[in-house]
């Protein structure tokens, strides 16, 4: 006889007994209904064997885990394994005759008085066995188990398995009900368990995991939440029309009430000041995020599901300690961001670009494009606006390089700025805009908002997505050629991606000297050939001689930005759109990066050159009598 425990969010803990078997999933002839719009009919089921029971994934997008792991065949279950399926655990437990059914004393605070009679079919949850007796079990053979290291291996108690995150690290169910009975032996397990992520730890895994994100943290983050929006629904509030200070302060207020006199919130290693701000942050603002966005370190967030995430800090990757508690809080943190700037993410519309309020640029991808749970991607700028002498000290460029660059667009040259992702394309380009005397008008075209310009005779534009209907939807193309009616002296474009790349020549054609925009690319040739072809989406049949021609006479620079695996981004090319020869545009690198390996701790080294090429754009604006410094061609000795 196999006795389940099955606990779904915002639902009282039913119990089965299974005795040859049962089925798992949303349709509702099986035995466990799981509710989800990733759960198959059929997503799992577990059979017996030998005196043995086992659990199959029968399919479905979402995984079946059990102990946080993806299986497809697992076994034999034990009492110290947890299955999880979208929002719904099963935990095992073992029946005891003499013993009279109980349930823990979170599922109990969890689940209200009127609801606490489980259905007919259920029966009440069996007590568990004791923690001697878990740490006595034998190590019991498991197949198809998949583990971090890629060894199949299962965690007695007396080895506990190096565990990757929140969700490895959950305790044997027998030790997480002593823990609940009694809070002082939260700390001796939270000590084992982080004892075993250390030793288990590697370069993709978090350092540390704090209390507040273990198992017991993330149940008192959940009720703590549950019954903050439980009291505020009493009170007959309206949230949605509150205003900011107004709804801080009522949630707040809410939220002391509750960790105050409720003593389930009162853990000895989980402080209640910690614990409010992890709350408030999630229903408030971005929950974890918070504390990332707010560290200067970090360049970049990635959100892979609720309880992985990646940050960039000096342009190395690592994972990070904080985790959401699930999938609910990753997309609340979602609609938190997108809803005030007008865009929307759903079913329909699962895929969504924002930013946030200091101009940061968000991604977000929900299921079911994201296989693993909501995703969001934070790409963070610097709260000081940068300037030149900020990237000469970064290493970007040379001061030549950057007073080549300056007169440039100060002289109205066309520039494209090329580069990877995240090479620093955008960050460049901030810096050149803010070369553009104050006296002319510009009109900036973007997908997303990112551009921080301070002249006084700016407008900025931001393309639309469409409406729920499919209808609304205003692209980049659009507004590009909008813009050439607004009278601008300066068109600057986030970023080329399709068919606006037309159009853009045709503006650096017709008067709009000065123009900027970047382009995906990984070399200046590159950067030509990309253009060839983002002019082909426009959809025109345009022979491509012309399309070569209208480059030519549009373009004057390309400057070509590297990320290198170091995490070091440099300016490796400024080169020059010098003319047409047989059919094939004619470049001539101005100055260029020359790599000189890689210092002691990893780090890119070399020197920036100067060609001893002058450009034609410089002779011209000689022949204009123009003043310009020709010495920064000049190659050292």
């Amino acid at each position: 006889m196999l006795n389940l425990q099955i606990h779904t969010r915002n639902a009282p803990v039913r119990a089965l007994q299974v005795q040859h078997g049962c089925t798992i999933g949303k349709d509702a002839s099986c035995d466990i209904c799981v509710k989800g719009l990733l759960i198959g009919k059929l997503q799992a089921r577990i059979v017996r064997e030998h005196n043995a029971y086992y659990i199959e994934d029968q399919g479905g997008i979402a995984a079946t885990l059990v102990n946080g792991t993806p299986i497809t065949r697992y076994g034999p279950l034990t009492e110290a394994d947890q299955i999880e399926i979208g929002m719904t655990t099963i935990r095992i437990a073992r029946a005891t005759a003499s013993a009279q059914p109980a349930a823990s004393p979170l599922s109990a605070a969890q689940a209200p008085s009127a609801h606490t009679a489980a259905s007919a079919q259920f029966a009440q949850p069996a007590p568990v066995a004791s923690p001697s007796i878990a740490r006595d079990a034998e190590p019991q053979w498991r197949t198809d188990t998949p583990h971090p290291s890629g060894s199949n291996t299962h965690a007695p108690a007396r080895h506990p398995q190096p565990l990757s995150h929140a969700a490895h690290a959950s305790l044997p169910l027998a030790e997480q009900e002593a823990a609940a009975r009694n809070p002082h032996a939260v700390a001796a397990a939270s000590s084992i368990h982080a004892a075993s992520l250390s030793a288990g730890k590697t370069a993709a895994e978090p350092s540390a995991i704090a209390p507040i994100n273990t198992p017991l943290g993330i149940e008192l983050r959940k009720q703590a939440h549950m019954k903050v929006i439980a009291a505020l629904d009493l009170r007959r509030l309206n949230v949605a029309r509150m205003e900011d200070d107004e709804l801080r302060k009522t949630v707040g207020a809410a939220l002391d009430d509750i960790l105050n006199h409720d003593p389930m919130f009162r853990t000895p290693d989980i402080p209640l000041d910690v614990l409010k701000k992890s709350v408030f942050d999630e229903i408030i603002g971005l929950g974890p995020l918070e504390e990332l966005i707010a560290d200067p370190s970090v360049s970049e967030i990635m959100v892979n599901c609720h309880n992985e995430i990646f940050v960039e800090q000096d342009g190395q990757l690592t994972r990070s300690p904080v985790i959401f508690t699930d999938d609910r809080a990753v997309l609340g943190a979602i609609e938190r961001i997108v809803a005030p700037i007008g865009r929307r993410i759903d079913e329909s519309s699962p895929m969504v670009d924002a930013r946030l309020a200091d101009g940061s640029r968000v991604n977000a991808v929900i299921p079911p494009l994201a296989l693993k749970g909501p995703s969001i991607t934070i790409r963070k700028f610097s709260r000081r606006k940068l300037v030149g002498e900020d990237l000469i000290k970064f290493g970007t460029l040379s001061p030549h390089m950057l007073e080549f660059l300056h007169t440039a667009v100060k002289q109205g040259a066309n520039i494209i700025i090329s580069g990877g992702t995240g090479s620093g394309k955008t960050t460049l380009l901030n810096v050149l805009s803010s070369y553009i005397p104050d006296d002319e008008r510009i009109v900036t075209v973007e997908d997303a908002a990112e551009l921080q310009l301070s002249q006084p005779n700016l407008v900025s534009l931001e393309a639309r997505p469409a409406n729920m209907e499919g209808k609304g939807a205003v692209n980049i193309r659009d507004l590009v050629k909008n813009c050439l009616r607004m009278r601008p002296d300066r068109i600057v474009i986030g970023e080329c991606r399709g068919g606006e790349a037309l159009d853009m020549l045709q503006a650096m054609n017709t008067g709009h000297d000065g123009s900027l925009t970047t382009a995906h690319a990984n070399t200046p040739r590159d950067c030509i050939a990309r253009l060839e072809v983002m002019t082909l989406m426009a959809g025109l049949d345009l022979p491509v001689h012309a399309i070569r021609e209208q480059i030519c006479s549009a373009v004057d620079i390309i400057v070509q930005q590297s990320r290198f695996s170091c995490g070091s981004r440099r300016v490796t090319h400024i080169t020059e759109v010098s003319g047409m020869e047989s059919g094939v545009i004619t470049l001539q690198d101005v100055f260029v990066f020359k790599e000189e390996g890689f210092s002691e701790q990893g780090k890119i080294q070399g020197k920036f050159v100067p060609t001893a090429y002058v450009p034609d754009f410089y002779q011209e604006l000689i022949r204009r009598r123009i003043p310009v410094n020709t010495d920064i061609f000049t190659r050292p000795e």
